[in-house]
């Protein structure tokens, strides 16, 4: 029987997850042994390590958890609202504290930048989000909103929508940006269309549209590179 089979009861003192973090701190915990901490408890047949096995299982380790929704995890034995809601605070925590440290006077000068500042944050998102980063005149993100969420069409990205948070914020400039969930961020004729819409419009209004980047699986295209921003 491996260890992550039995009770916690079973398992002795200084491998369980709790007394290994307290002994050796965080960062030597497995995956499954964090997620086991915060489950707390597990079944009446198996242990909470041994569902936080299971439940790593089903959502392909971290890649899928962090967007499972509560329906989804209570599906998993021995996941019941409680557990889920737990889980989705944590990810959701942690999202949050990832897009702070980013936000602090976050610079950016190029495409890669771009890419980096949003890459981890949305490349595993399952349906389409179109954000807009708003900055100064140095190029410092001073604010980050997204727009909206759907499939991407010209008649629903409007440029009010856009550039009304623009002066609000009194950004020098804007960079749009979404994602495309299959992971291929080759631009469509509407994401074209899109650009050029809120390119012009950002020159009437004195703000520039720096570009608008296409992020992917750990991939992204900038359509200023394309050319569509002139």
């Amino acid at each position: 029987m491996s260890p992550s089979s039995l009770l916690i009861r079973d398992i002795p003192v200084n491998e369980r997850p709790r007394e290994r973090m307290l002994k050796q701190g965080p960062t030597a915990l497995s995956n499954q042994e964090i997620l086991a901490i915060l489950l707390r408890t597990g079944t009446k047949k198996e242990s909470a390590l041994h569902l936080a096995g299971r439940l790593l299982e089903q959502f392909d380790d971290l890649t899928l958890l962090r967007s499972a929704t509560c329906e989804e995890l209570c599906k998993i034995k021995g996941i019941g609202m409680a557990k889920a809601v737990e889980i989705q605070a944590v990810m959701e925590l942690a999202r949050r504290i990832y897009t702070t440290r980013q936000e602090k006077k976050y610079v950016i000068k190029s495409p890669e930048d771009v890419s980096n500042y949003v890459m981890e944050d949305m490349r595993f998102l399952t349906q389409e989000h179109f954000i807009t980063l708003y900055l100064n005149t140095k190029n410092h993100v001073i604010h980050r909103h997204t727009v909206f969420i759907g499939s991407l069409n010209a008649s629903i990205v409007h440029p009010r929508e856009v550039f009304k948070e623009a002066l609000r914020r009194s950004a020098a400039s804007v960079i749009c940006l979404h994602n495309h969930p299959s992971g291929d961020p080759t631009p469509s004729r509407e994401d074209i269309e899109v650009t050029k819409r809120l390119n012009e419009a950002g020159k009437v209004l004195g703000i520039e549209v720096l570009d608008h980047v296409i992020i992917g699986d750990r991939t992204f295209v900038s359509l200023k590179e394309q050319g569509h921003i002139i």
